[in-house]
């Protein structure tokens, strides 16, 4: 069995203009200080990182994995959240999502998907240099708008919106492949895989890829009411990346699951810091242990009530308190008789 790495921080929600958040060697003392030892990178974010250059330089990426270690991290993963939700963008989403892409594709959606999925292209190829053996991302969504079936949606509508998605991936995929690397979608409200089902209907498209793998994030099945736990036993095999994220709901006999439109500290389903939410951790770790999870444990910090320095401080303890260090034998071998055939077969009546 493997142990969890970890803790480590996905670092997206504290980049900023200000000190500590606002250059790589800053916010790596900063996380260092804290007790982790990982960093999970946004991608797009060019004060503490720059894809392009890392796709293109061995050297470059040297330097931001020397810069990491000086303050004793890792780079766990690489994150295009961002990039990859432009690979597929429905045109009433075209204005929401235009802000996420480099300000010459703004307005132009042919454009703007050409450029999201070079960005893809150039991940693939940093991770390689990097060393790193898994990606984060999102799939982008076509049928998105179509989820609650009222007016009834015509017949093949779905189907063709996944058939499409899967034909704008699967070169990305092949990409990755050629580069070594898995792309875990996190499976995401959304996103056109945004639960089991969903992802398997991809699966089917892409001809079972094995670089098609997943990020599992527990706090957005809770919102789904998603049996969580289960949904490990079903997909472990495909759980690459795990971000370590809480929330919780709490329906009323005024809102559900959809939230009736309010903030987010007025909806049933919210996002928690580590600890505040109803997730249960200690039955998660202990399955990710059972099945030789092989990476890092991530902290995703989003919370509408504390304060994200407070989150992350809280995080990385939380994290460490629940990684399960492995055994190394049963507890049990002390009492162990040793392997004799002849007194097996003497038990089983077989003499």
């Amino acid at each position: 069995m493997k142990t969890i790495k970890g803790p480590a921080i996905f670092l997206a929600q504290f980049a900023g203009d200000q000190a500590p958040f606002n250059s790589l060697d800053a916010i790596a003392a900063w996380a260092s200080g804290l007790g982790y030892k990982g960093v999970q990178m946004p991608s797009w974010d060019g004060r503490l990182f720059d894809l392009q250059k890392a796709a293109e330089s061995k050297t470059y990426c040297q330097e931001v994995k020397g810069t990491l270690a000086r303050h004793g991290l890792e780079i766990t993963e690489l994150s295009t959240h961002l990039q990859g939700q432009l690979v597929a963008v429905h045109p009433a989403y075209d204005e929401g999502f235009d802000g996420f892409a480099a300000p010459e594709v703004r307005g132009n959606p042919a454009r703007r998907q050409q450029w999201a999925v070079q960005q893809m292209l150039y991940a693939a190829k940093a991770s390689e240099n990097l060393g790193l053996t898994a990606h984060a991302t999102f799939s982008g969504a076509l049928a998105w708008p179509y989820l609650y079936s009222w007016p009834p949606r015509p017949a093949g509508l779905i189907e063709g919106a996944f058939d499409e998605l899967a034909k704008r991936w699967r070169p990305i995929l092949d990409a990755f492949d050629a580069s070594g690397v898995d792309v875990c979608y996190e499976i995401h409200p959304g996103e056109d895989l945004h639960d089991g089902v969903t992802y398997e209907m991809f699966l089917d498209r892409v001809n079972q890829h094995k670089r098609a793998c997943l990020l599992y994030d527990p706090s957005h099945f809770v919102l789904q009411q998603l049996d969580y736990l289960e949904y490990i036993d079903l997909y472990h095999d495909r759980i690459k990346i795990f971000h370590v994220k809480d929330a919780e709901f709490n329906p009323t006999g005024r809102q559900g699951v959809y939230g009736g439109f309010q903030s987010w500290v007025n909806r049933a389903g919210r996002f928690r810091s580590l600890g505040d939410g109803q997730v249960n951790f200690p039955a998660i770790f202990s399955k990710m242990a059972a099945y030789d999870f092989p990476g890092w444990a991530v902290l995703e910090w989003e919370c509408c009530l504390k304060h994200p320095e407070d989150g992350a401080r809280e995080g990385a303890t939380f994290i460490a308190d629940h990684i399960i260090r492995v055994a190394d034998r049963a507890f049990d071998d002390f009492a162990a008789s040793g392997v004799d055939q002849a007194k097996n077969r003497k038990i089983l009546g077989l003499a």
